[in-house]
């Protein structure tokens, strides 16, 4: 973490917060820090769509309504993630928009210098084939890792069209690869029907476990919270939440939506209430914003990457897996 105290948003009491750079949050730009803790990149790639198309044009409407943000001050959190650490705006990843091998090696080879010691990073997509390259460069600096995974579906598919990386198959190429920790990684938000009911199988095979959007309406959220906190334990952990684990109704412009998803407020029940897991890198996917409605795919997205930047900061200053303070140090 940087030396410097951090330089924030630009103040909205001085400067409208529709007007000016259209920055995450109005957080500044890499270039106009010394040093950084979480940076946010943009990854404008939909080349492995599988249906509707768009997803390219997500980091620009997800950081247009991120304006309406207050980032000082997280209530549910109890953090202030832009003051207590420096949070950048990194641009955006320039990868080829046909080609999906050497985008996804563009995208790893442009993400790995914006980790390091003590880095994290939120990648707002683009289509969720943009997590494999995430995947790829966080292992190099951390090894494998978790996967905490919210969505409508899998994604871990063997090949669309004889293509073995896209967005239904590059979780299934991330086990392969031995990005992830074998048996740590989860699903949550799962629903609709399947092209096989082998894929399930498969899936356990890949050492996944699974909470259905139906699941919560028998555990609940708290029972839910709790499940993925024994699974992941302290476990470095990579979040990835394609906006179609929301319902239609709250998350309209996505590729595939399925209808029977999370509420907002229930998948930020859900985050909130993983207050101390150890994220070391996250992505917030799947926002096509020609399909939205006054913009609600859009912020819900940017409330989400709020969300992971305050979970992000809670971890680094020793807030616990039950939410409190570690005081293991005081102790001593």
């Amino acid at each position: 973490m940087t030396m410097h105290a951090p330089i924030g948003p630009v103040d909205a009491t001085k400067v409208p917060r529709y007007a000016g750079l259209g920055t995450f949050a109005r957080l500044p730009q890499l270039d106009r820090v010394p040093d950084y803790g979480i940076a946010i990149v943009g990854v404008p790639f939909d080349g492995g769509t599988s249906f509707r198309p768009g997803a390219r044009f997500g980091p620009a409407a997800v950081r247009e309504a991120s304006r309406l943000l207050r980032p000082g001050y997280h209530v549910e959190l109890d953090v202030e993630p832009v003051t207590e650490t420096q949070v950048v705006d990194a641009g955006d990843i320039a990868c080829t928009p046909y080609d999906i091998t050497r985008a996804v090696r563009e995208i790893e080879e442009q993400a790995l210098p914006l980790l390091g010691r003590g880095k994290r990073l939120v990648s707002i997509g683009g289509d969720h084939t943009i997590a494999l390259p995430m995947l790829r460069a966080l292992a190099k600096v951390h090894g494998p890792v978790a996967l905490l995974h919210f969505d409508a579906h899998l994604d871990t598919w063997d090949t669309y069209f004889d293509q073995p990386v896209t967005h239904g198959t590059m979780f299934r190429r991330a086990f392969e690869e031995g990005l992830l920790v074998e048996d740590k990684s989860m699903h949550v938000g799962i629903r609709g029907p399947v092209y096989d009911r082998q894929d399930f199988l498969r899936d356990h095979e890949f050492g996944f476990q699974i909470i259905r959007c139906s699941d919560l309406d028998v555990l609940g959220v708290p029972a839910a919270v709790q499940r993925v906190k024994d699974r992941l334990g302290d476990t470095p952990v990579y979040v990835s939440i394609d906006i179609d684990v929301l319902d239609p109704a709250f998350a309209p412009g996505t590729g595939t939506p399925e209808m029977g998803g999370l509420h907002s407020r229930e998948l930020l029940a859900l985050l909130r209430g993983l207050n101390g897991i150890n994220i070391v890198g996250a992505d917030v996917v799947e926002v096509s914003p020609a399909y939205d409605h006054a913009d609600i795919t859009s912020l819900a997205a940017a409330t989400v990457v709020f969300d992971l930047l305050g979970l992000m900061v809670n971890r680094s200053r020793g807030v616990s897996l039950a939410g409190e303070e570690d005081l293991q140090t005081a102790a001593v």
